[in-house]
């Protein structure tokens, strides 16, 4: 699907693919490194999940514009990735012209819904409707939250210590934060949370 878009993004006049990634963490090393006017963020990626990808990338100068382009059509992916820092959100099923029409509108400094999501994102912020997020989820750092994803997606203790440049105590140290907090006893309970959560997903 990123070849697709890549070649149909090619195709437009006024745009150029300048980098491709293909987990959260190397997309937010290439916004660092390339300075793209605007980044299209699957949510759901390895290593470093869309959501706090987009946290990380919105927090650079100059800031990037981001869409989220997503499976998840649910209102609280939308909200959690629009307070993250993006300026828009694309259903992966929506047509190619309809993101072409987003990037164009994000980049002049417009918010960009997909039609189907966006009369119940509305709604729902006219409500003021709670956040769906667990308690115990939404008192997670965003660096533990990173750890939590990838001791999900199985990696060890060292390897994460080495993606997240710190020590293996260190590692140690957000793990048993993240069990205390999340009331958990394994880390196949951890693996349940970080799925319901949206971190990771079930598929091998």
């Amino acid at each position: 699907m990123r070849s697709g878009l890549a070649t149909m993004i090619g195709l437009q006049s006024d745009m150029e693919v300048v980098g491709e990634a293909d987990n959260g963490r190397a997309a937010v090393e290439l916004a660092k490194k390339l300075s793209p006017d605007v980044v299209l963020m699957d949510i759901t990626m390895p290593e470093l999940n869309g959501i706090d990808a987009t946290r990380q990338i919105a927090l650079l100068e100059p800031s990037p514009k981001i869409i989220a382009v997503s499976l998840h059509s649910d209102h609280r992916h939308v909200s959690d990735v629009l307070k993250a820092g993006a300026s828009g959100y694309v259903v992966k099923d929506a047509p190619l012209d309809e993101l072409v029409l987003a990037i164009r509108a994000v980049f002049r400094g417009k918010l960009y819904l997909s039609p189907q999501i966006a009369g119940g994102v509305l709604h729902d912020y006219r409500r003021c409707v709670p956040e769906n997020a667990s308690p115990d989820f939404a008192a997670l750092s965003a660096r533990e939250r990173e750890v939590l994803q990838l001791i999900a997606e199985g990696k060890s203790t060292k390897a994460i210590a080495s993606a997240l440049y710190v020590s293996k105590k260190t590692i140690d140290t957000h793990r048993a934060h993240i069990l205390a907090k999340l009331h958990a006893t394994s880390v196949a309970e951890l693996v349940k949370h970080a799925i319901r959560e949206g971190l990771t997903s079930a598929d091998p």
